[in-house]
Formats: structure tokens, C-alpha cells, sequence
């Protein structure tokens, strides 16, 4: 039986506030980084029963992610960003998903608009 196609969920600009990098100051005063989500999942089952529990409740997802976003703090947005795919992840009807986490405040001496970091995750 061949598997159904991929819809997505996206969700855009989520703004947290957080301790992470390398540097003594980004730990102590923290900034704002902030989260875009592509969430792959079929979306077919969830439609055509209008069945919250088939599809990704994107508003259980924006709170999962801001919580990961913010604890615990790490050096890389590398890493944060992996959190995130991993709670998207955990989400069972999600198949894929790809996190953009930004770091707008970044420590970086020359003008710049954004830093961020991509990662694409799936199930094996």
C-alpha cells in the first residue's frame, strides 16, 4: 500500500527568550531566538475525519517547542535546533520536519540581518 503524501504544518516567528552561547554575557543576559517549524505529516486522515488526534496540535507544538527552546542553556543553536526536531518528532503523526532556529542578537562584529541554522530530521 503505498503511503500517503506529505502535507505540511508550519509554524513561523515563535520568539523565545533564552540563555544560549558561548559567551559569559549570552548566559547571564539572554536574547531572543526565534523558531520556524516545516512540519511534514498526512494530512488526509486528519481532514477527512476532522480528527484533531490524527493531525499535530499546533498549539500543543508551539508551547512544547518554546519549553525546549528555553531551558536548560547550551554553546550551539545547533543544538537547540535539534531539540526542537526531537519534539516535533515526538508528535506521532509527524513524518519530517525541518527547524530554523535564528539568532537575530547574535555576537557578530559586522552588520548582518540573521544567523540561523537549519536541520532536517525524519523517522528512520
Amino acid at each position: 500500500m503505498p503511503e500517503a503524501a506529505l502535507d505540511e504544518i508550519r509554524l513561523t516567528g515563535l520568539r523565545v527568550t533564552a540563555h544560549h552561547g558561548v559567551f559569559e554575557h549570552e548566559r547571564r543576559d539572554g536574547q531572543e531566538f526565534v523558531v520556524d517549524l516545516v512540519v511534514r505529516l498526512p494530512l488526509g486522515p486528519a481532514a477527512a475525519g476532522d480528527d484533531l488526534a490524527a493531525t499535530v496540535h499546533y498549539g500543543e507544538l508551539a508551547e512544547q517547542v518554546a519549553a525546549a527552546v528555553a531551558r536548560d542553556p547550551v554553546d550551539l543553536i545547533e543544538t537547540v535546533a535539534e531539540r526542537v526536531a526531537a519534539v516535533a518528532l515526538s508528535f506521532p503523526a509527524t513524518r519530517e520536519v525541518t527547524v530554523t532556529v535564528h539568532k537575530p542578537s547574535a555576537p557578530i562584529p559586522v552588520p548582518f540581518d540573521d544567523v540561523s541554522v537549519v536541520v532536517t530530521r525524519g523517522r528512520p
